[in-house]
């Protein structure tokens, strides 16, 4: 683990793994969790010769947690930052929920700086939230009543949350697992990019996208509806769509072997 300093000198905890090998791979997790959800995708990664990246976002895992800077820009600046301290080029970028929606971000904010390929994993974008002229994904109020619930009982938040994230969950210990890591988090954290997933209009990130892009989607997502993948596909040009009919939320999981098969064919394409 490393530490890479970001505006302020706000520390971004990285994991570097096989950082020797010549291709490369960045993956973002999702909110409120950290870099730990995609132990499943860096054991194959690394056994299939790629040097495997992943960082905590401000606020998550051993990140450096402020009190301020959780807005989609900031994310991506961190995430530049860490690019440029590692001198990474030509390598792919992943993103799963709201780490999909950074990505997006990273991409229009800096041009798409050294991403060859970029994969959308249950993208929380181009917006998580319904707008008066996009009738998509959720209310509002929904959120709302999230935060409100994050603020008095976050222990019963985590539980819930982590429960709607599989169609099948392989075993109630992994649903502790990824409950564990939820409360690991910054309260404040979780809820100041709770608040930035309610408010943040990604729409324009998706028109500056122009690198190859997949979008690994769950049919039964109850968190970012499957219909924000059908979006990211219309209007990401030459987009590849993977839809998973029996997979919710944490498409990293849910089908694992389907998910992993079809993943390393897109890094190899």
């Amino acid at each position: 683990m490393l530490f890479v300093k970001s505006d302020n000198n706000v520390k971004i905890a990285v994991e570097d793994l096989s950082c020797k090998s010549k291709r490369a791979i960045v993956m973002v997790h999702g909110w409120p969790l950290n870099n730990k959800i995609y132990e499943y995708q860096k054991n194959l990664l690394v056994e299939q010769g790629w040097r495997v990246v992943t960082l905590d976002l401000r606020g998550f895992g051993k990140s450096d947690a402020p009190t301020w800077g959780y807005s989609y820009n900031q994310m991506a600046t961190d995430l530049y930052h860490v690019v440029s301290r590692l001198n990474l080029s030509n390598f792919v970028l992943a993103g799963f929920s709201m780490g999909g929606a950074i990505v997006l971000r990273y991409m229009g904010l800096y041009n798409g700086y050294g991403v060859s390929k970029l994969i959308l994993l249950a993208a929380a974008a181009p917006s998580f939230t319904k707008r008066c002229d996009f009738p998509y994904g959720n209310s509002k109020q929904d959120i709302d009543q999230l935060i409100c619930q994050i603020k008095s009982d976050r222990p019963k938040f985590a539980a819930d949350f982590t429960q709607k994230l599989f169609v099948s969950p392989k075993s109630p210990q992994v649903l502790d697992w990824l409950k564990e890591i939820s409360l690991a988090a910054s309260p404040i954290a979780t809820i100041q990019t709770a608040i930035a997933l309610r408010e943040e209009d990604g729409r324009e990130d998706l028109k500056k996208v122009c690198v190859p892009t997949a979008i690994f989607h769950g049919m039964k997502d109850m968190i970012v509806p499957f219909e924000l993948g059908l979006i990211q596909h219309k209007e990401i040009e030459n987009s590849l769509l993977y839809a998973f009919e029996n997979s919710g939320h944490g498409i990293f999981y849910d089908e694992l072997e389907s998910f992993n098969q079809y993943f390393l064919s897109f890094l190899e394409k």
